[in-house]
């Protein structure tokens, strides 16, 4: 099986992976986070979160953080947007692209957005329609792909099925995530053959937690069936605060130095990645949790 050329690389730390540090980071370190994941080369950074700051504190200066970043043509900036509430906001705030979400698993869509999948589809039909009339990209997440810490195994008809719903939403882009990490290569590979019958491959990205160290190689896996969208987090930051033991995503450094390894074209630069990596590590008062990074780190101190 051939790999692709080229990969987009979707960051998603100053969101995902900030959303749930308990002590409150500033607008202006976040500002100064995106700017440097800009500057390295991104063309898709998930930037900021449009939801009640009583659920999600740490995403309440959104709205500053937007206002601040030092944009550059051509790259995405993109918020999660609950409801219109959130979409008004992201709106307001220049989103060029607003994150829906949903789960393939009914438990833990009524323990994490407290409503069933379908309701969840239902709610953001106003949420799609604003963004098709704002000519905004719609990007849709379905979070436990491939597993559920409340009701197990997840089927990838299940996962076909949710995609289906946010196809028909009108999504320009759709992210099959591993919240709880546990799919492994071939699992990973029915369920992106099994979603590509419904919705085009090239729109397709894998989001894959590390929490059982198979992240690299779904990524891989994923590669090999022709999916060429990823997320990673810079320093490996994030986790699920509704998945216990959830570790954080991917870490963007691992994934860059592989790609590097394969000769797969992404357009970012990894030192700089590295060093905005240890940028946020070290105001978080800890060390990144990406391999790769924290070697090329050391490495420059040896």
């Amino acid at each position: 099986m051939s790999l692709p050329t080229q990969v987009k690389i979707v960051e998603v730390g100053p969101r995902d992976g900030l959303q749930n540090e308990k002590e409150t980071i500033s607008a202006e370190v976040k500002i100064e986070l995106v700017d440097r994941l800009t500057n390295a080369g991104f063309v898709n950074i998930e930037a900021a979160s449009f939801v009640s700051p009583k659920w999600v504190p740490q995403m309440a200066t959104s709205a500053e953080v937007m206002a601040g970043i030092q944009r550059k043509a051509g790259v995405i900036y993109s918020a999660l947007t609950p409801n219109m509430k959130g979409f008004e906001a992201a709106l307001a705030a220049g989103a060029d692209e607003v994150v829906i979400f949903s789960s393939a698993s009914e438990a833990f869509a009524q323990k994490n957005i407290n409503c069933s999948i379908a309701e969840s589809i239902e709610r953001f039909r106003d949420v799609a329609a604003a963004a098709n009339q704002h000519k905004i990209r719609l990007r849709g997440s379905i979070s436990c792909a491939f597993g559920c810490p409340y009701q197990g195994e997840v089927t990838p008809e299940q996962v076909a099925d949710v995609v289906k719903l946010m196809r028909d939403l009108g999504c320009d882009e759709i992210d099959i995530a591993d919240t709880i990490g546990v799919g492994t290569p071939c699992h990973v590979q029915a369920v992106m053959q099994r979603v590509a019958q419904e919705f085009p491959i090239a729109q397709i990205s894998g989001h894959f937690h590390d929490t059982y160290g198979q992240a690299l190689a779904n990524i891989y896996a994923s590669m090999e069936v022709g999916v060429s969208i990823f997320h990673s987090s810079v320093a490996g930051l994030g986790g699920c605060p509704y998945a216990k033991g959830a570790t954080g995503n991917v870490a963007t450094e691992d994934v860059l130095f592989m790609m590097q390894g394969l000769g797969v074209h992404t357009g970012i630069d990894l030192n700089q990645v590295v060093d905005a990596g240890q940028f946020i590590s070290q105001h978080l008062g800890r060390k990144a949790v990406s391999r790769a990074g924290n070697a090329i780190a050391a490495k420059r101190l040896a």
